[in-house]
């Protein structure tokens, strides 16, 4: 029996539904019953019928698929797989800024900690933070932690005044606009499609901007036949599954996120055993970060009835 077919059958042994971030490596995004952004896997993990939801991401993803489903057991192939950037703010920069500015929102990009997300009014993605802060009544947005998606998110709502963070993703900070000048000058016909969380030197030279979604929802959509991809290298998976007669490229230095690489459908198998590596988050943080989460949750769902 192959892994996958032993996965396949303990999943329907163990009551169990695998979640995988478009980041995850190609073998595990295959294995999953859902691929996607944050925003897509936050919005699916609610009321999902099987009892035990596997999460082949990061510890932010895990946290937050266990407050909004306290009563079932969320697994994560290796509890090492972190987010540099869910750590890159802090409660009393938070409890300053209220201090400082009347009338503030603190918007909680959804890549951070439980223990940060308790502080803050509302959480959003990069597929969803535009529609958001849009619909928010406060004028002064302390947006935390990625600085990056911040300055553009501030760029499209101008009636708003923002308050930035010194959080990044070292994954798209690191992305150098030199090697994106090569990688133009070799494809000079690719379209340049970028995350939000790269610096805004790269966004400048983009033909899109938007999430991981978004960028795979455009290349399907664009008449072009060549793109250079700025964000993470696990998309191109579902890029080239997707459009099979069109070229992706990526810089020199191909963006990797190294905590996303630690899910392996070896772990994934293990954790399906065994039932280890089990998300537990704390009445009294769970009653608290759930908020902002939610609040996102209907916010996208009143902007998606306009």
């Amino acid at each position: 029996m192959t892994l996958t077919e032993e996965i396949n059958r303990l999943k329907k042994e163990k009551d169990a539904v695998i979640l995988a971030h478009y980041y995850a490596e190609p073998e595990v995004q295959a294995v999953a019953d859902y691929v996607g952004d944050s925003f897509y896997l936050s919005r699916v993990a609610v009321g999902l019928a099987e009892q035990t939801i596997v999460f082949c991401g990061v510890s932010f993803m895990g946290e937050s698929a266990k407050i909004l489903n306290p009563g079932k057991t969320v697994l994560m192939p290796d509890l090492r797989a972190d987010c540099p950037m869910a750590h890159m703010a802090d409660a009393g920069t938070i409890r300053r800024m209220r201090e400082k500015y009347e009338d503030l929102a603190v918007v909680c990009y959804i890549n951070s900690t439980a223990e940060l997300k308790k502080y803050s009014d509302v959480c959003v993605t990069s597929a969803n933070a535009v529609e958001i802060v849009k619909a928010l009544p406060n004028r002064n947005i302390f947006f935390i932690p990625d600085k990056n998606l911040a300055h553009y998110v501030a760029e499209q709502v101008p009636e708003k005044h923002f308050v930035f963070n010194e959080g990044y993703c070292p994954v798209h900070e690191e992305l150098q606009l030199r090697e994106l000048a090569e990688a133009k000058a070799m494809h000079p016909d690719a379209e340049v499609l970028s995350h939000p969380e790269c610096r805004e030197e790269v966004l400048k030279q983009s033909d899109y901007i938007g999430s991981t979604s978004g960028i795979i929802q455009y290349a399907a959509r664009s008449a072009g036949r060549e793109f250079i991809v700025c964000t993470e290298k696990g998309v191109r998976w579902k890029l080239e599954k997707d459009n099979p007669g069109k070229k992706f490229y990526f810089t020199k230095t191909e963006p990797v996120c190294r905590d996303m690489k630690l899910n392996t459908l070896e772990k994934l198998l293990h954790v399906l055993k065994t039932g280890e590596n089990a998300v537990e988050v704390d009445q009294e943080l769970r009653e608290l970060s759930k908020k902002p989460l939610e609040r996102m949750l209907e916010l996208a769902k009143q902007e998606k009835k306009l």
